[in-house]
């Protein structure tokens, strides 16, 4: 392990709460940049760190703006992920203050963003302009932001990851920055996120008259044992460090406004979250051998699309979530959870690069009106993270 050799010039330590306010005055709406990823290059470059701003598009979903940032040369590098992007405000007039005034109301930082993730980049951004300062970086720091992770997640970190590896560049271990926590800080870091996959249905029959059944084919009992067979189907009981899988039916759809004919189609949609017992090859073809018994026992035909959004991953406890839950516990007294509830992030991107964990601020509420974050609570995260770094250097 060897220093890092950038050189630096002295810059003030950043501090965590006023760069969560200026981070929230920017309105970073998904996809647009707002002046966030601006304003996160000018402070790290003031640091030392050498930027790279990534832009990417695809002809089906909108430009967006991405940041990769690197202190130092030497391995390991200790990359933060986490995006500047927030999800809209909603009705304006709904909010106590301006959702993008970034106000403080009784130790209470209000903003879109606050806690979903601006906060959380501006205590990482302080944690490592300490160490930049005292000159222990005993390797390299990095910073991985998108800015599509509320959007489609196509022209973000995926793109980012893929240039890094196109580029010969390593992550040596990662920390999100999402919000983890149910209640209070520390009490829960993620370890793992299960999987993510969407499932459509169609099944086809023929249209008639409902007094002429015989003459048409009702697709609509098939579809409804279908459902039947998915939901009655216990996909396994969970894991060590997993709850059980789940499949939800989300919508079901006749598009027939007659009383009188019988449709022509029915359809269906429907979510599985699932744990690392599975992968989307194996749950398609499960839903496969379901579909097929019902039309091998009652006719007709069907079809099935299935989109995954993320695999499930783990990151086996060991010395980085060990380091990681030390730190939480020095700062708030509370040895937190180590978890794998909840919804998908960009770990599930991140984990075939490099170990990832997740620890960020409180998650009550994110995406809501006067989405907020306790200003001591940003303050601590400060504290976490600096020692997270310190743990992971030594």
């Amino acid at each position: 392990m060897g220093m890092n050799t950038q050189n630096t010039t002295p810059a003030a330590l950043i501090d965590p709460v006023r760069f969560a306010q200026e981070l929230i005055r920017c309105p970073s709406v998904t996809p647009l940049e707002g002046g966030a990823l601006d304003l996160l290059q000018a402070r790290l470059e003031s640091l030392g760190f050498v930027c790279t701003r990534l832009p990417f598009s695809d002809k089906d979903t909108p430009d967006v703006d991405n940041l990769y940032a690197r202190f130092g040369t030497a391995a390991p590098n200790f990359c933060f992920a986490g995006h500047t992007d927030v999800v809209p405000v909603g009705d304006a007039k709904s909010w106590s203050v301006d959702p993008f005034g970034g106000e403080i109301h009784n130790g209470i930082l209000i903003g879109r963003g606050a806690n979903d993730m601006k906060g959380s980049i501006a205590a990482f951004a302080a944690a490592a302009s300490r160490l930049v300062a005292a000159g222990d970086v005993g390797g390299s720091i990095s910073f991985l932001i998108t800015g599509d992770e509320e959007g489609p997640a196509i022209n973000g970190t995926v793109k980012v990851l893929e240039w890094l590896a196109a580029k010969g560049e390593t992550i040596d271990a990662c920390l999100v920055g999402e919000p983890t926590n149910p209640q209070e800080l520390g009490d829960m870091m993620k370890i793992g996120r299960r999987g993510s996959t969407n499932g459509w249905i169609t099944a086809y029959g023929a249209q008639g008259h409902v007094a002429y059944p015989h003459l048409a084919d009702n697709p609509a009992p098939r579809l409804v044992a279908m459902l039947s067979r998915l939901a009655g189907d216990l996909l396994d009981e969970g894991t060590e460090h997993f709850q059980p899988s789940n499949l939800e039916i989300t919508q079901v759809t006749i598009d027939n406004e007659a009383t009188n004919v019988i449709p022509a189609e029915a359809k269906a949609r429907f979510n599985i979250r699932f744990n690392n017992l599975h992968d989307a090859a194996s749950l398609e073809a499960r839903v496969k051998a379901h579909l097929d018994a019902v039309t091998q026992d009652m006719g007709g035909r069907y079809e099935l699309k299935m989109i995954c959004s993320g695999d499930a991953f783990l990151t086996e406890p060991g010395r980085f979530s060990d380091i990681v839950a030390d730190a939480i516990e020095t700062a708030t007294g509370t040895r937190p959870e180590l978890s794998t509830s909840g919804g998908t992030s960009d770990a599930r991107f991140i984990k075939n690069y490099a170990p990832v964990v997740e620890f960020g601020l409180v998650n009550q509420t994110m995406h809501k009106v006067d989405e907020n974050a306790k200003v001591a609570d940003i303050e601590a995260l400060a504290d976490i993270y600096e020692t997270v770094l310190k743990g992971f250097f030594s």
